[in-house]
């Protein structure tokens, strides 16, 4: 398709259509580049202009991107995190660094991630602010684009497309229950003992009864009874540790807890692994490149 003008694009007009992207409003877009609406309405017709396609069109709920427009969409934002890390100072120093860095995370690796990685950040950046959100796998990437938020901890599974990722770690699954439980015979349990007790496990909606462990049970031809589901893996500890319930849990998440044994289950589970995704627009910035690595190494135990 033919494009005229291109000469008269600046940095202002692709910040334009950047923001009207993200936003699909006018109004929105407005506010977040701090414009008056007819400024915007007015370069958004300069950008019409120039590549010769409306670019957005009016919907009941605000405006709808073209086939050109999201053909364009990634060009765009790759020019852009490019000219956002040419003007980032050109030596970054942690120790000197002001600003607030936020990250999604599920309750589990708000658990056993957030606490290193926080406790590393204020040793060596202490001028770094951090946000911490729960993540939404229907969200995320809709969020990382219009940088509600900078990172996601999230599994490959659930990672959508199209953004950046790093591993960080590949979990195990571990048995749990309290010390002195009477499941345990010299420090283990059988499979049989681990059917015949009652047992927890967390699901997102606190309502799923049944989990992994299940379905590697049943490759065996064996059940267990599940008589308690939530929804936060913060809760399980406690009540572990005050009744005789048996819970398969993330190693990590009880490596350290006083009062529970931690044992190999008595079967396969498989495991997961944890990354960390983050969209093109915050790739080659200095901070955040450092700030990756610290996470990583918070990971890593090194």
């Amino acid at each position: 398709m033919p494009m005229r003008n291109l000469k008269s694009l600046d940095l202002n007009l692709l910040k334009t259509f950047d923001a009207l992207l993200d936003e699909r409003n006018v109004t929105r877009a407005a506010e977040r580049l701090s414009l008056t609406q007819p400024a915007v309405s007015s370069m958004l017709t300069r950008l019409r202009d120039s590549f010769d396609d409306p670019l957005f069109v009016r919907s009941r709920y605000g405006i709808v991107p073209t086939e050109r427009a999201l053909a364009l969409a990634k060009p765009v934002k790759r020019v852009m995190a490019q000219i956002e890390a040419l003007l980032e100072p050109e030596a970054f120093i942690p120790s000197k660094c002001e600003m607030t860095f936020t990250l999604a995370a599920t309750d589990y690796a708000m658990s056993v991630i957030i606490v290193p990685f926080f406790s590393l950040l204020q040793q060596l950046a202490p001028g770094i602010h951090l946000s911490v959100q729960r993540a939404e796998e229907a969200t995320v990437q809709g969020r990382l684009e219009r940088g509600e938020i900078d990172l996601a901890l999230l599994t490959p599974d659930t990672t959508p497309p199209d953004l950046h990722i790093r591993h960080l770690y590949d979990e195990r699954y571990v048995c749990t229950l309290r010390k002195g439980h009477p499941a345990l015979i010299n420090g283990a349990i059988s499979l049989d003992t681990f059917c015949r007790y009652d047992h927890a496990l967390v699901s997102l909606s606190g309502e799923n009864f049944e989990g992994v462990t299940d379905k590697a049970l049943q490759a065996l031809g064996k059940k267990r009874n599940v008589v308690l589901s939530v929804n936060s893996f913060l809760v399980l500890p406690p009540v572990l540790q005050t009744t005789d319930l048996i819970a398969v849990v993330p190693e990590r998440l009880v490596r350290n807890v006083a009062g529970l044994e931690v044992l190999p289950p008595p079967l396969t589970i498989p495991g997961f692994t944890k990354v960390a995704a983050w969209h093109e627009r915050s790739h080659l910035s200095a901070a955040h490149q450092w700030l990756r690595q610290l996470l990583a190494q918070a990971c890593s135990g090194e």
